[in-house]
């Protein structure tokens, strides 16, 4: 890929993000895979993207922590840190590369071309760090994090929806014992069904007043989906 084939295909994804780089050769460092770099050594002032990737990689963990306190004000230091690894693993972070493609963008050496290096999670996942340490230098903290809570906005919303690794009961009492002084209570209130398929419908009260009923197939899951409920329903008022 030339330089002015990879400017043109780059500007596709400066308006994915949203975001137009003042300095364009921050960008393109972003996606120079050190293996190009060892290829290309009769020029030196190419850089590869490994110190982006270190920066981009600060950068991450501290917009997500940032989003995170502001989304779960009474959560515990641990839940907190449990929440931003879910997020920022490679997984995730291939995720997001995926959806940028932004392995069509790399400039990578022979080999790693060679052994499909523009689909290795690892590559990818470094590859994001690299684009948001590019991204920090060239529009600072604020509009970073804006755009990386656009781009992790599906990650931060499982983060509602996966029970196993949010404990609203724990969120709830923690919110109500601090804001209210009390503890939410739980009543069971029908349960129903066949021995094999178990029904169980429970509501939550706070200082008397009802504010959720939740049905699962245990009083766990019904315990959990109301207190989910509620603490909604508290953090809008």
């Amino acid at each position: 890929m030339n330089s002015h084939s990879q400017t043109e295909r780059l500007r596709t994804l400066t308006n994915a993000l949203g975001y137009t780089f003042k300095d364009s050769a921050l960008l393109k460092q972003a996606f120079r895979h050190s293996s190009y770099v060892n290829e290309h050594q009769t020029d030196p002032h190419l850089e590869d993207n490994e110190r982006l990737e270190f920066l981009g990689d600060a950068v991450l963990d501290l917009a997500i922590s940032h989003i995170l306190m502001d989304l779960f004000e009474h959560a515990r230091e641990g839940d907190l840190s449990k929440y931003r690894a879910h997020i920022v693993d490679e997984a995730g972070l291939n995720r997001i590369a995926t959806r940028l493609g932004l392995g069509d963008y790399l400039l990578l050496g022979k080999g790693e071309e060679l052994s499909k290096g523009r689909e290795k999670t690892s590559i990818l996942a470094n590859t994001v760090e690299a684009l948001l340490g590019a991204l920090y230098l060239d529009a600072g903290f604020d509009r970073s994090l804006e755009i990386i809570r656009e781009l992790f906005s599906h990650q931060i919303e499982e983060i509602y929806t996966d029970e196993p690794t949010n404990d609203f009961k724990s969120l709830l009492q923690e919110y109500t014992q601090q804001t209210y002084k009390t503890l939410p209570t739980y009543n069971l209130k029908e349960e129903s069904g066949p021995p094999h398929d178990r029904r169980f419908r429970v509501a939550l009260h706070i200082n008397g007043e009802l504010l959720a009923h939740a049905e699962g197939r245990s009083k766990k899951e019904a315990e959990q989906k109301a207190a989910k409920e509620a603490f909604y329903c508290l953090k809008a008022r």
